[in-house]
Protein backbone atom coordinates (compact mmCIF):
# COMPACT_ATOMS: atom_id res chain seq x y z
CA UNK A 1 0.00 0.00 0.00
CA UNK A 2 2.68 2.45 0.74
CA UNK A 3 4.41 1.34 -2.24
CA UNK A 4 1.01 2.25 -3.95
CA UNK A 5 0.79 5.78 -2.49
CA UNK A 6 4.54 6.83 -3.57
CA UNK A 7 3.56 5.28 -7.09
CA UNK A 8 1.07 7.69 -7.71
CA UNK A 9 1.93 10.69 -8.66
CA UNK A 10 0.48 14.49 -7.64
CA UNK A 11 -0.63 16.27 -10.71
CA UNK A 12 1.62 19.25 -11.31
CA UNK A 13 0.10 22.41 -11.13
CA UNK A 14 2.39 23.97 -13.84
CA UNK A 15 -0.75 24.14 -16.01
CA UNK A 16 -3.01 25.92 -13.95
CA UNK A 17 0.51 28.61 -13.48
CA UNK A 18 0.49 28.86 -17.46
CA UNK A 19 -3.36 29.44 -17.52
CA UNK A 20 -3.47 32.16 -15.14
CA UNK A 21 -0.56 34.08 -16.69
CA UNK A 22 -1.79 33.51 -20.09
CA UNK A 23 -5.24 34.75 -18.63
CA UNK A 24 -2.97 37.79 -16.54
CA UNK A 25 -1.37 38.54 -19.97
CA UNK A 26 -4.55 38.97 -22.30
CA UNK A 27 -6.50 40.90 -19.33
CA UNK A 28 -3.53 43.05 -19.25
CA UNK A 29 -3.62 43.84 -23.06
CA UNK A 30 -7.56 44.78 -22.70
CA UNK A 31 -6.98 46.94 -20.36
CA UNK A 32 -4.14 48.61 -22.03
CA UNK A 33 -6.01 48.78 -24.84
CA UNK A 34 -9.05 50.48 -23.52
CA UNK A 35 -6.78 52.52 -20.99
CA UNK A 36 -5.07 54.08 -24.80
CA UNK A 37 -8.45 54.67 -26.80
CA UNK A 38 -9.42 56.61 -23.28
CA UNK A 39 -6.34 58.50 -23.42
CA UNK A 40 -6.82 59.29 -27.27
CA UNK A 41 -10.44 60.16 -27.19
CA UNK A 42 -9.24 63.03 -25.08
CA UNK A 43 -6.74 64.32 -27.33
CA UNK A 44 -7.85 66.90 -30.04
CA UNK A 45 -6.96 65.54 -33.40
CA UNK A 46 -7.45 69.09 -34.88
CA UNK A 47 -3.44 70.00 -34.91
CA UNK A 48 -2.08 66.86 -36.41
CA UNK A 49 -4.58 66.71 -39.11
CA UNK A 50 -4.07 70.22 -40.07
CA UNK A 51 -0.41 69.94 -40.29
CA UNK A 52 -0.83 66.46 -42.24
CA UNK A 53 -2.88 68.02 -45.00
CA UNK A 54 -0.62 71.13 -45.09
CA UNK A 55 2.20 68.61 -45.84
CA UNK A 56 0.48 66.95 -48.04
CA UNK A 57 -0.14 70.36 -50.29
CA UNK A 58 3.68 71.34 -49.33
CA UNK A 59 4.64 67.82 -50.96
CA UNK A 60 2.28 68.27 -53.70
CA UNK A 61 4.24 71.50 -54.77
CA UNK A 62 7.88 69.76 -54.34
CA UNK A 63 6.16 67.09 -56.91
CA UNK A 64 5.53 69.41 -59.28
CA UNK A 65 8.48 70.99 -59.36
CA UNK A 66 10.36 67.47 -59.51
CA UNK A 67 8.27 66.92 -61.93
CA UNK A 68 8.75 69.90 -64.31
CA UNK A 69 5.24 71.11 -64.26
CA UNK A 70 6.00 74.54 -63.14
CA UNK A 71 3.60 76.61 -64.36
CA UNK A 72 0.97 78.76 -63.08
CA UNK A 73 -2.11 76.55 -63.39
CA UNK A 74 -0.30 73.27 -61.68
CA UNK A 75 1.01 75.44 -58.55
CA UNK A 76 -2.15 77.86 -57.64
CA UNK A 77 -4.07 75.02 -56.45
CA UNK A 78 -1.77 73.61 -53.96
CA UNK A 79 -0.70 77.25 -53.06
CA UNK A 80 -4.59 78.34 -52.28
CA UNK A 81 -5.18 75.50 -49.89
CA UNK A 82 -1.74 76.15 -48.16
CA UNK A 83 -3.20 79.67 -48.01
CA UNK A 84 -6.43 78.71 -46.47
CA UNK A 85 -4.98 76.07 -44.11
CA UNK A 86 -2.73 78.79 -42.68
CA UNK A 87 -6.11 80.63 -41.58
CA UNK A 88 -6.49 77.51 -38.85
CA UNK A 89 -3.09 77.52 -36.86
CA UNK A 90 -3.91 80.24 -34.25
CA UNK A 91 -7.31 77.84 -33.98
CA UNK A 92 -5.36 74.46 -33.90
CA UNK A 93 -2.78 75.73 -31.31
CA UNK A 94 -4.70 77.90 -28.91
CA UNK A 95 -1.81 77.70 -26.50
CA UNK A 96 0.40 79.55 -28.27
CA UNK A 97 -1.89 82.35 -29.90
CA UNK A 98 -0.34 85.18 -27.29
CA UNK A 99 3.56 83.60 -28.32
CA UNK A 100 5.35 86.79 -30.57
CA UNK A 101 7.41 84.18 -31.76
CA UNK A 102 4.50 81.93 -32.82
CA UNK A 103 2.82 84.45 -34.55
CA UNK A 104 5.72 85.69 -36.22
CA UNK A 105 6.57 82.53 -38.19
CA UNK A 106 2.64 81.84 -39.08
CA UNK A 107 1.98 85.69 -40.17
CA UNK A 108 5.63 84.93 -42.30
CA UNK A 109 4.36 81.75 -43.56
CA UNK A 110 1.21 83.50 -44.38
CA UNK A 111 3.02 86.14 -46.59
CA UNK A 112 5.05 84.16 -48.54
CA UNK A 113 2.41 82.24 -49.76
CA UNK A 114 0.23 85.44 -50.52
CA UNK A 115 3.38 86.59 -52.26
CA UNK A 116 2.89 83.37 -54.24
CA UNK A 117 -0.45 83.65 -55.01
CA UNK A 118 0.14 87.64 -56.22
CA UNK A 119 2.76 86.38 -58.44
CA UNK A 120 2.56 82.51 -59.05
CA UNK A 121 5.84 81.49 -60.14
CA UNK A 122 6.39 81.42 -63.29
CA UNK A 123 9.23 78.57 -63.76
CA UNK A 124 11.10 75.86 -61.88
CA UNK A 125 13.54 77.81 -60.67
CA UNK A 126 11.11 80.27 -58.68
CA UNK A 127 8.80 77.27 -57.50
CA UNK A 128 12.40 75.54 -56.38
CA UNK A 129 12.69 79.39 -54.54
CA UNK A 130 9.76 79.05 -53.50
CA UNK A 131 9.49 75.43 -52.22
CA UNK A 132 12.87 76.25 -50.10
CA UNK A 133 10.94 79.72 -48.21
CA UNK A 134 8.03 77.82 -47.33
CA UNK A 135 10.12 74.91 -45.97
CA UNK A 136 12.62 77.04 -44.07
CA UNK A 137 9.17 79.00 -42.53
CA UNK A 138 8.20 75.65 -41.23
CA UNK A 139 11.46 74.31 -39.95
CA UNK A 140 11.95 77.25 -38.16
CA UNK A 141 8.08 77.33 -36.32
CA UNK A 142 8.69 73.20 -36.11
CA UNK A 143 12.64 73.62 -34.26
CA UNK A 144 10.79 76.33 -31.44
CA UNK A 145 7.52 74.68 -31.47
CA UNK A 146 7.37 71.12 -32.21
CA UNK A 147 7.99 68.64 -28.94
Amino acid sequence: MADELLSKKTPSTASRYLFVLIFGLVLGIIATVMGMRAWQQRQDPFPGALMTIMAKQSAALRQTQEQSRCTPADVVQPLQTLRALTNDIDAAFPQFKDDAQFQKQAAELRSTLNAALLAPPADCQALAELNQAIGQTCKGCHQVFKP
